[in-house]
């Protein structure tokens, strides 16, 4: 059976579940968002004169939450337009429009019984063979879909999503036991590759896995803050970034999350188990107090932080008085600092005896523990939990990789020191030989699992570059990139340069990449698997080149960036580009020219030079012009100062998009390009693109001349720029800078229609670029850029 899902319903419209309509939404599903019926008018509605019966009376809950979605940050909708593909109504009206969609996702509120009788009436109405399921946080899934008829049983299981649905790449799957093996790969496969997720089997039990491991670490933190009279502040400074975890650590994760919600978390647990685990799953008496009291975190203006001004106070459990924040420094935490890679820095804390060696110790040790004993009971293998704990909190490493990286046999010997009971598993396994959890060999990687390696089974969409280079090597490198061999025929070149900031050690090797690839392959592939595709050129070694007075070196840079990204335009075999997370200035230069873009949903691309008081250099101004020319239907005139004006005002006001699909709606994308949901899979659908222009005989674009909009439309493109600036909203540099991207947009002092051509367009972008690193304005604010990590409006 070929299953697919093409229109889906959720039920329930509050934060959750219009988050997952919107991501349904954001993949191009259709979605009815139901909710129940309201039972009295608001004072609005009796003003219009509406009664319970008027179908927006009705409808409100959930079309008010679906209008919410437009406001809500961070955005849940990769693009506005996408809500149209979203329809509200209510429990009463549409559940028989049940029968027209794939699948049913319950996200009403944690109730069992409320979930029930949604699910009896969900029964009524489902066609067969619909996938129905719950995004419960951990109330069983068995429980809810008992009494229900056989075939809703064999196509139910639980979808539990993470919040925010968008951004949150973990969903966890929780079948019953008489849930149809064929569903269940179905949805494994479907989060994957459409949903774009991390997905993990988890078996039913209290909060699955990642809540379950997360919400213990969490309480084991709070229980050793207070035993160790350590602040809110001392332990947000070393359980975030020091330590791979995210930038919000321990007490900010909270505050967003919320206190209320974390609570119902903790509770599911303390409700469900026994001995000291439900002692370590009740809430302390003074976070009590703190939801006494409202103090929940970001939703009611103050939690574990309370922002006064500027300035950030931390609580203090003891008072509930809040106090200047405090940093936890002490030797351990500045030698970690020196060290590299996070295995190294992990090592040097906890093994310290320092304040924050010996928190952190008391804090990971039992964590490791708990994930060890729960083996089994919550998942299947340790790499179900590691990922959870990756996908659903943002941990560079798993609990299993965290104990591999600080040393099993060394911390397992520590903890026997301390008293601490280590599963007879673990014990096991050290005895047998075995020193770390996780085996890296030629042909893969390997996880230890019920006494033996079993060989980890990737999608094969998924490219690991470090494992490739590994096993393969690398063809050519030097300090700022690595030219690889991706198989197939297909090569690709790597930036590893600080941050993926473009020099001249990356032009030489994109010359480098090209000529081999005409050479030796079918076609090339930008990309890397950092932080983010590329942050624009190296603004450092600019700003030196520019304080020295050294213009002419920077002339030559800015050519041989040109040059380069004209060798990737008319390269004779495809270049495609694979652009995610910040693709800013340089890195959005190096996509522009490519045959073709892969770009990954989460990609915020712009030409954002004005920020730092520059103009685009490497061709972006002329790229983005003539993307704009090429994407205006054929045959058919067009206004071409209207073209001309849309350019400037993108470039001018440094626009970003927020996703991938808003690339798009920017003409950074044209529709042919291409936008990956699922970012591990975006060097694969990348090297996929190459091997399918190579397949259909591609050839590179024609050189054509470019018409352009001269003088006159000089003169129009700077009548908003002089309206904004006497009207105080830009600064007499901003005009200037202005002034110098509207003569390049509009192709200098010609008449109106001449047709130029690229060379010429690029000679006078370069010449705008070199006359603005002059400018001491300009070196002002790349310097402010440089260190505070913001523009400067000078």
């Amino acid at each position: 059976m070929v299953r697919q899902i093409q229109k889906a319903a959720v039920l329930g419209s509050g934060v959750m579940g219009s988050g997952i309509a919107a991501h349904l939404a954001n993949i191009g599903i259709p979605t009815l968002l139901l909710d129940i019926v309201p039972r009295e008018l608001t004072e609005d509605e009796k003003k219009k004169g509406l009664t319970l019966e008027d179908p927006q009376v009705r409808n409100r809950i959930s079309q008010g939450n679906l209008q919410k979605l437009l406001k809500q940050k961070p955005a849940p909708l990769t693009s506005k337009k996408n809500i149209a593909l979203i329809q509200a109504g209510n429990f009463e009206d549409d559940m028989k429009r049940l029968s027209e969609v794939d699948w049913i996702i319950e996200v009403v509120v944690e109730n069992l019984d409320i979930k029930k009788k949604v699910f009896e009436q969900v029964d009524q109405y489902r066609k067969l063979g619909s996938i129905v399921s719950s995004n419960t946080s951990g109330i069983s899934v068995e429980a809810m879909a008992e009494g229900r008829s056989e075939d809703f049983q064999r196509h139910f299981l639980g979808t539990h999503f993470f919040n925010p649905p968008r951004y949150l790449k973990l969903l966890e799957i929780i079948p019953t036991k008489k849930t149809d093996p064929e569903v269940l790969s179905f949805m494994k496969q479907f989060g994957e590759d459409v949903l774009g997720k991390g997905v993990v089997e988890a078996k039913d039990t209290p909060n699955f896995i990642a809540n379950r491991i997360g919400t213990y670490g969490l309480l084991v933190t709070v229980k050793e803050m207070t035993k160790g009279g350590y602040s809110v502040g001392e332990v947000d400074s070393v359980t975030g970034p020091l330590v791979g975890r995210p930038k919000s650590a321990t007490f900010r994760t909270l505050d967003v999350v919320g206190l209320d919600t974390f609570a119902h978390v903790a509770k599911n647990v303390y409700d469900q188990v026994e001995g000291e685990e439900k002692e370590v799953f009740e809430v302390p008496d003074f976070m009590k107090k703190m939801l006494e009291n409202g103090w929940l975190g970001s939703k009611s203006g103050q939690g574990f932080f309370l922002k006064q001004g500027k300035e950030i106070l931390e609580l203090n459990p003891n008072t509930l008085q809040y106090e200047e924040r405090k940093k936890l420094k002490t030797p351990s935490t500045e030698m970690s600092k020196q060290e590299k890679g996070l295995s190294n820095k992990l090592k040097a804390l906890v093994y310290s005896k320092d304040r924050a060696g010996t928190l952190l110790w008391n804090i990971f040790s039992p964590v490791l523990v708990y994930s060890a004993e729960l083996l089994g009971t919550i998942a299947d293998d340790i790499v179900a939990i590691d990922n959870a704990m990756k996908w659903g909190f943002g941990w560079e490493l798993g609990p299993f990789e965290t104990w591999d990286a600080i040393g099993v046999e060394k911390s397992v010997a520590k903890m026997k020191e301390e008293g601490k009971k280590v599963p007879e598993w673990v014990e096991d396994m050290l005895a047998s030989g075995v020193t770390s959890f996780y085996q890296e060999r030629e042909d893969g990687l390997y996880f230890y699992h019920k006494g033996e390696f079993k060989l980890l089974e990737e999608n094969p969409k998924v490219i690991n570059l470090k494992r490739l280079k590994k096993q393969k090597g690398v063809i050519k490198k030097n300090s700022g990139a690595s030219f690889i061999d991706l198989g197939d025929g297909v090569a690709l070149l790597e930036f590893h340069s600080p941050n993926n900031a473009i020099g001249l050690d990356i032009i030489q090797m994109i010359n480098f990449a090209v000529d081999e690839v005409e050479k030796n392959f079918k076609g090339l592939v930008i990309g890397n698997q950092g932080k983010n595709f590329c942050v624009g050129a190296n603004l450092a070694m600019i700003l030196m080149e520019a304080q020295d007075d050294n213009i002419f070196e920077i002339d030559m840079v800015v050519r041989h960036f040109q040059q380069a990204m004209m060798k990737i335009k008319y390269s004779s075999k495809p270049v495609v580009a694979a652009p995610f997370g910040m693709t800013l200035g340089g890195g959005t230069e190096v996509c522009l020219p490519a045959a073709h873009i892969q770009a990954s949903a989460e990609t915020y691309m712009g030409l954002v030079e004005v920020g730092v008081g520059l103009i685009p250099g490497g061709g972006g101004n002329k790229e983005l012009y003539i993307k704009h020319l090429e994407s205006m239907p054929s045959g058919v005139e067009f206004d071409l100062q209207k073209v001309a004006n849309k350019v400037f005002e993108t470039i001018a006001m440094a626009k970003v998009s927020t996703s991938g699909e808003e690339a798009r709606d920017l003409n950074l994308l044209n529709r042919t390009d291409g936008i990956s949901v699922n970012g591990d899979h975006l060097l694969y659908d990348a090297k996929q693109a190459v091997l399918s222009l190579y397949e259909k005989g591609y050839k590179p674009p024609v050189r054509k001349k470019i018409p352009v909009v001269g003088e006159t439309g000089y003169a129009t493109l700077l009548l908003g720029a002089q309206a904004m600036y006497l009207s105080g909203y830009i600064s007499e540099h901003d005009l200037k800078i202005a002034k110098k991207l509207a003569f390049v947009i509009a192709g200098g002092k010609v008449p109106y229609g001449t047709e130029v051509d690229e060379q010429y367009l690029l000679d006078l972008e370069r010449e705008a670029f070199l006359s603005l690193v002059e400018q001491p304005k300009s070196q002002a604010r790349m310097q402010h850029m440089l260190v505070k990590g913001k523009p400067l409006r000078n």
